[in-house]
């Protein structure tokens, strides 16, 4: 059954260059902003958390993570995690996300050594895994139409200029979106010009762990790194790892390495007041969509977050709002487009496909749980052939 759901294969040899700085890889490096500015912009809107500390841990392990990987592997924050924090935002404080960060940190580098994570994950058929990853590009169709419908014809205009520049090496489709979301947003509202500060200002964030109580951490274990850890397993860690290998054959991704790396990324966040991270098949897939063929996407992102965090902090709040959320729901849409493209099965045998749409259909509404959903259907099925 497993072997009729393989398809695809990678990349174009031309295409696996590992690491490279060129103009496609700058363009793609900000595919990922439609995940990324709603969950921070709300981390710092709502809880009142440091953006500088946010933005330093991001650029860390994004560089960390092109430099190792040599593939556009992505750092997003964990969605359950956002969500709940941003929802509880009268009971839980900045500090129990940071707490969240530092336990989802050991957590994961505990799964990551152990061999535990890796042995969960084969025991994952490889129809609940794409399951998962067809619910979540469906997610993210979803989630880019709700934030297009604020203004559609800024967002017609995006989705426009996307398809009509997909293949142009002179004018790549995320740069031009990204400049002209900006000028858009801008001239939409210029009040966001006016009070923008781009003066040099070094700026170094506190130690984070210093300011953290008891119950910041039974919260932060309780209500946010636990709830987030079925997720993390189904999309950051197996989910990424299976996009990866799929598009990069030639420069795999192991669920132990992901693991490792979620967890000392995590660790490293929490220490300088950061959100918790993770990987995603979905970051992924915006990367490839817009032109990224190897590590140097994400290292450019990072660079960027580096140099607006410790340099430029006051631009900080101007960068999170100008581009409009239509503009950025159009990104996710294409994003999400892509990974449901890239992962629908070439069979149409009804035991192949059963496990894959139920576990994509509950995906929609948990990704943790649409795991276990999709291993059960599975075997389910293997017992009764």
């Amino acid at each position: 059954m497993d072997e009729q759901l393989r398809h695809g294969g990678g990349l174009a040899a031309d295409e696996r260059q590992g690491l490279r700085f060129d103009r496609a890889e700058w363009a793609a490096a900000f595919a990922d902003l439609g995940t990324f500015v709603p969950y921070v912009v709300a981390y710092v809107a709502v809880l009142g958390m440091d953006p500088v500390g946010i933005l330093l841990a991001f650029g860390v392990a994004l560089v960390c993570c092109g430099l190792a990987y040599r593939t556009p592997v992505p750092v997003q924050p964990m969605k359950a995690v956002g969500a709940l924090a941003v929802a509880q935002a009268g009971m839980l404080s900045a500090h129990a996300v940071i707490a969240a960060s530092l336990v989802t940190g050991a957590l994961w580098l505990l799964l990551g050594m152990s061999g535990l994570a890796t042995r969960l994950a084969r025991l994952v058929p490889r129809a609940a895994v794409l399951g998962v990853m067809l619910g979540l590009g469906l997610t993210f169709v979803l989630q880019g139409l709700r934030m297009m419908d604020g203004d559609w014809r800024a967002a017609l205009a995006a989705l426009a200029l996307a398809l009509l520049l997909r293949r142009s090496r002179l004018f790549p489709a995320m740069l031009v979106l990204l400049l002209g979301g900006l000028a858009y947003g801008v001239a939409r509202n210029p009040d966001l010009w006016r009070d923008a500060s781009f003066a040099f200002a070094l700026r170094l964030p506190a130690f984070a762990p210093g300011d953290l109580r008891w119950d910041d951490l039974v919260a932060g274990t309780l209500l946010l790194a636990l709830p987030q850890l079925p997720l993390t397993l189904g999309n950051a860690v197996i989910g990424a790892s299976e996009e990866n290998n799929r598009l990069f054959p030639d420069r795999p991704a192991s669920v132990k390495k992901l693991s490792l790396s979620t967890g000392l990324m995590n660790l490293f966040g929490g220490m300088v007041g950061g959100v918790p991270m993770c990987h995603g098949a979905g970051g992924m897939a915006a990367y490839a969509a817009f032109g990224a063929r190897g590590g140097g996407a994400p290292v450019i992102f990072g660079a960027v977050l580096l140099v607006l965090a410790l340099c430029f902090s006051g631009a900080i709040a101007f960068l999170l709002h100008a581009i409009p959320a239509a503009v950025l729901g159009a990104i996710l849409a294409l994003a999400g487009a892509r990974l449901v493209a890239g992962n629908v099965p070439r069979t149409r045998d009804w035991r192949v496909l059963l496990p894959v749409l139920v576990t994509a259909a509950v995906a929609l509404w948990n990704v943790g749980l649409a795991l276990v959903v999709g291993v059960g259907v599975h075997w389910m099925l293997r017992r009764q052939a």
